[in-house]
């Protein structure tokens, strides 16, 4: 599944060259041209990282921001302003409303590209292709294989989705909403006992090489991956 990227950019034609560039760099691309047209679509889609510009008409990028941060859904969204506000205390305002990064116009669309991945991997790094490993249980997404102490175990591909996120965001409480946003999507129409039953046969896999007590249950909140503490 392609990282998608909202664009929220009045200007069509920056809007379109981002969204072109970003498409044959492998990203998935949302438009839209207003905050709330972006707030709109942020209701039925969560994408993986948002591009703000900072003038828009009605609300401003800024306050904008300043939205998405106050907001449980979005709250961990990564944002990046693109604006063509270059002063220091621009720049300032933007981090201080939860911007994660600043690019100012022009931009090279190859260097937002590159700003993107770098903040993909530091925000969220199950989209990233590298290995990650809690206690002897190792998921490498590129070789799409799970090993625990060694010996392969068997996913389906929602249940590999899950364990990658629940180890890339080791030791967190995520609720049921929250499993289901990030695994298998904003728009899925699936109850939150979907995800129990995942849980369930996760569990179950996990039992194989002895991980599965990695994976709790935290009574009236969610679940969580515990990575243990060192000896």
């Amino acid at each position: 599944m392609p990282v998608s990227v909202l664009i929220v950019e009045d200007e069509p034609a920056i809007l379109e060259l981002v969204a072109v560039n970003l498409e044959h760099a492998g990203f998935a691309p949302l438009r839209a041209e207003s905050a709330e047209q972006a707030l709109a679509l942020l209701r039925t889609a969560l994408p993986d990282v948002a591009l703000v510009d900072w003038m828009l008409p009605g609300q401003s990028g800024l306050a904008l921001a300043r939205r998405l941060r106050a907001d449980a859904r979005t709250r961990e969204l990564p944002i990046i302003f693109l604006t063509a506000r270059s002063e220091e205390s621009d720049k300032v305002a933007a981090l201080d409303a939860g911007a994660d990064d600043y690019v100012t116009k022009p931009f090279s669309p190859r260097e937002l590209v590159a700003r993107i991945r770098a903040l993909l991997r530091r925000r969220a790094p199950q989209l990233g292709g590298l290995p990650v490993e809690v206690a002897g249980l190792r998921l490498d997404p590129a070789a799409h294989e799970v090993r625990g102490g060694g010996r392969p175990l068997e996913l389906s591909p929602t249940e590999f989705r899950l364990l990658h996120f629940l180890m890339t965001h080791a030791n967190r409480v995520h609720s049921r909403a929250r499993l289901l946003d990030a695994v298998w999507g904003a728009d899925a129409a699936l109850e939150e006992r979907t995800v129990d039953v995942h849980v369930r046969r996760l569990r179950q896999a996990l039992s194989a090489t002895g991980h599965e007590a990695l994976l709790e249950t935290v009574r009236g909140s969610g679940y969580r991956l515990r990575e243990p503490a060192a000896p």
